[in-house]
C-alpha cells in the first residue's frame, strides 16, 4: 500500500496517485488537517509520500499533527520504508533529520529550472531525464541539507532542491505532480487579493503549463517509474 499524507484539502497527491493506481498498487490518503490519523503500523506500508501545504515545519502548535507527522516520518526513515517527501514534505524530511528549514533567499511560484548536481545525475531516481529540469514551484521556505543526506538537485535562487537520505528517503523542493486544476485551485485559495500584476502572473504560469504540460509529465512519469523501481527493490 502507498500511504500518501496530505496536508491540506488542496494539495492532493496528482498524478502520481494517479500513477500508483494504474500500476496496480492499493492507495490511501490520510487528510491530516481534517483530523485523520496516522497509521499506527507500518505494516503493510510499501512507501509513503508526504504532500505539500502552506505551513511551517515549526508551526506545531498551530497545526499540532505536524509534531506527530515529524516522529512517524523518522520512523520511516528508520525502517527504510521508501519515501518521498514533496515541497512541504521534502522539509519535514529534513527537520526529522535534524536540518534547519528557513526561510528561502527568494519566494519561488511558477515554473522555474533546476539542475541535477553530479550525485544527482547519478542517483536512481533521476535515471533517464535530462540534466537540467522544468518543475513547478510554490515555496517560501527552503531546508539545509541533512549531514547524512546526498544533494541531488539546486537552482540559483534555492541552491537546495533536492536530497536522499539512505538509499530510498528523498526531499523534492518543487512539485513534479501537479495538474492544471490543481494550480488552479491553489492561485484561487493563495491569490485572494485581486491585483492586475499578480492575475497576469497566473495567467502566465497557467499559459506556461498548458505549452510544457506533455514535457513536465512525460518527465513525471520517468522519475514515477524510477520511484516504483527503488519500491519494489525494498521488497
Amino acid at each position: 500500500m502507498i500511504v500518501f499524507l496530505k496536508q491540506i484539502a488542496i494539495e492532493g497527491p496528482g498524478t502520481m496517485g494517479d500513477f500508483f493506481k494504474n500500476a496496480g498498487f492499493k492507495t490511501r490518503i490520510i487528510d491530516l488537517e481534517a483530523g485523520e490519523s496516522l497509521p499506527a503500523s507500518l505494516e503493510d506500508i510499501e512507501s509513503v509520500v508526504v504532500l505539500g501545504g502552506p505551513m511551517n515545519v515549526y508551526e506545531e502548535q498551530k497545526h499540532p499533527f505536524l509534531a506527530d507527522e515529524n516522529l512517524f516520518i523518522q520512523k520511516v526513515i528508520e525502517a527504510e520504508i521508501p519515501f518521498m517527501g514533496i515541497c512541504l514534505g521534502s522539509q519535514l524530511l529534513a527537520k526529522a533529520c535534524d536540518a534547519k528549514v528557513t526561510k528561502a533567499p527568494e519566494k519561488e511560484v511558477g515554473f522555474y529550472d533546476v539542475a541535477l548536481t553530479e550525485e544527482g545525475t547519478c542517483d536512481p531516481l533521476f535515471k533517464g531525464l535530462e540534466p537540467n529540469l522544468k518543475v513547478f514551484q510554490w515555496h517560501e521556505d527552503a531546508f539545509n541539507i541533512p549531514k547524512q543526506a546526498r544533494h541531488l538537485a539546486q537552482s540559483e535562487r534555492c541552491h537546495h532542491q533536492a536530497f536522499r537520505v539512505g538509499k530510498n528517503a528523498y526531499g523534492l523542493q518543487f512539485h513534479v505532480e501537479v495538474k492544471r486544476d490543481i494550480i488552479e485551485s491553489w492561485i484561487k485559495e493563495y491569490w485572494k487579493i485581486e491585483d492586475a500584476e499578480q492575475d497576469q502572473k497566473a495567467q502566465d504560469i497557467l499559459g506556461d503549463y498548458d505549452k510544457m504540460k506533455t514535457k513536465f509529465n512525460t518527465a513525471a512519469d520517468i522519475l514515477y517509474n524510477n520511484f516504483l523501481d527503488i519500491v519494489k527493490e525494498s521488497q
